[in-house]
């Protein structure tokens, strides 16, 4: 029906793209009732704008670069989060988001979504793939991060089902970020009757993470879970693997904690066989790995240095291997 309707739309459009405009202005006011409504108008809108000259589309685009209410609040209450202050920008983001009228929702026809990335993008569409058209969120318009923020200060607040709320807004918007799927756990981790969606959500995390400080977070989280379900070795071989990524205070404790109750000690090696026992994903995710073969090879091939940077620096973080630095070293003198 949808597709049906904007192909006969198509077919009235001429030459002359002032008429084209009044036509188009038209046919909105001739579909603002039709169940598909939303969806019509949004690719007339989109018809709209091939109408436009190039004088006026610039016009545009300067307009919509200086109104950016999104990246105003979220500037005006950073200092505060980053100082430990998260009262003050939970007011401010609690009477933003009262008037906020919504943004980049998906529809009947599209979905919004926003990658930091194309390696992100790629682990989407390998894991989760498109059920309608792509289309993407401006960069100029950080709705992940308003969701995503406002979702950690409601949870910090202890207001568990807002807090979900927003940041599974956050999630639809870019469903393969472990950082937004980490903070959600936390929900999970002390908000529910049983840790299931505690462990499944960590699994999924685990899967898309590429940052080391995320892949230790999903082996403690891991670890946190088996120990909620007594089975001390497993926890004990998560929080030890969990060091390989990132040394924290946190699984350095639960480390020595379970030891001294326990009666514990393991080599990394009998860690190893003991996660790969649980079938959990030891370490990364080979596909993060091949993709970031992928992208640096593109980009190796294009001499396009700066991105090609940023995915050897990337794989660096996760594997470390004395040739990715020698080439990060050769490039980086090459572009000085």
């Amino acid at each position: 029906m949808y597709e049906k309707i904007i192909k006969e739309i198509k077919s009235n459009l001429g030459e002359n793209k002032d008429l084209n405009r009044q036509y188009l202005s038209d046919q909105i006011e001739v579909y603002k009732d039709h169940p598909y409504n939303k969806e019509i108008i949004k690719e007339i809108s989109r018809l709209m704008w091939d109408c436009l000259s190039e004088d006026e589309k610039q016009e545009y685009i300067e307009i919509s670069q200086k109104e950016t209410p999104i990246m105003d609040i979220l500037n005006d209450i950073y200092y505060d989060i980053e100082n430990g202050n998260y009262e003050t920008p939970l007011k401010e983001l609690d009477n933003f988001m009262k008037t906020f009228p919504g943004m980049f929702e998906d529809d009947k026809v599209s979905e919004y979504h926003f990658f930091t990335n194309p390696l992100e993008e790629m682990i989407f569409r390998k894991y989760i793939g498109l059920k309608k058209e792509l289309r993407y969120i401006p960069d100029n318009q950080p709705l992940l991060d308003l969701y995503y923020v406002y979702g950690f200060l409601l949870l910090e607040s202890k207001q568990y089902d807002k807090a979900e709320e927003n940041l599974k807004k956050a999630i639809r918007i870019n469903p393969v970020s472990a950082r937004i799927i980490l903070e959600l756990t936390e929900i999970y981790k002390t908000h529910t009757y049983t840790l299931n969606e505690f462990f499944i959500r960590t699994s999924d995390a685990l899967k898309y993470s590429y940052y080391p400080q995320d892949i230790a977070r999903c082996y403690r989280n891991l670890g946190y879970y088996y120990v909620e379900e007594n089975q001390m070795k497993t926890a004990l071989a998560l929080y030890i693997y969990s060091m390989e990524y990132e040394p924290s205070p946190l699984a350095y404790a639960e480390i020595k904690f379970i030891q001294s109750k326990n009666n514990l000690e393991l080599t990394l090696d009998e860690c190893i066989e003991i996660i790969e026992s649980k079938n959990i994903q030891l370490g990364v995710n080979p596909y993060i790995i091949d993709s970031l073969d992928e992208l640096i090879s593109e980009y190796e091939k294009n001499k396009l240095n700066n991105q090609l940077l940023y995915f050897l620096e990337l794989k660096l973080n996760i594997v470390n291997d004395e040739k990715i630095l020698e080439k990060i070293s050769e490039i980086q003198k090459s572009i000085k």
